[in-house]
């Protein structure tokens, strides 16, 4: 499974009805699990993001289709990053020339 960090901020629609937020997540989770992708965990922030979001996928494009499916409700835009363990990064580094 690959990580990655998908950072949030709510659209105008999302934050006139931020009171569905907790409904809404619930909903994100369950589409998630539709991709194959784990919703690791979700918090509010503070910043220049609304809210982080730690998933795991088997894949690139199926973090691409729960990305997509989620924006297309309207409710967040969001930026996807792709991070890689300790171990990973150690195993990269080792093959670096």
């Amino acid at each position: 499974m690959s990580s990655y960090v998908l950072l949030a901020n709510f659209t105008d629609q999302g934050i006139r009805n931020i009171k569905e937020a907790p409904k809404r997540r619930a909903a994100a989770r369950e589409l998630a699990g539709k991709f194959g992708v784990q919703v690791k965990s979700s918090q509010l922030a503070m910043g220049a993001f609304d809210l982080i979001i730690q998933a795991e996928a088997a894949d690139d494009a199926d973090i691409a289709k729960y990305v997509l499916s989620l924006a297309s409700r309207g409710n967040v835009r969001t930026t996807t990053i792709k991070v890689f363990p300790e171990a990973d990064f150690d195993k990269i580094l080792a093959a670096v020339a």
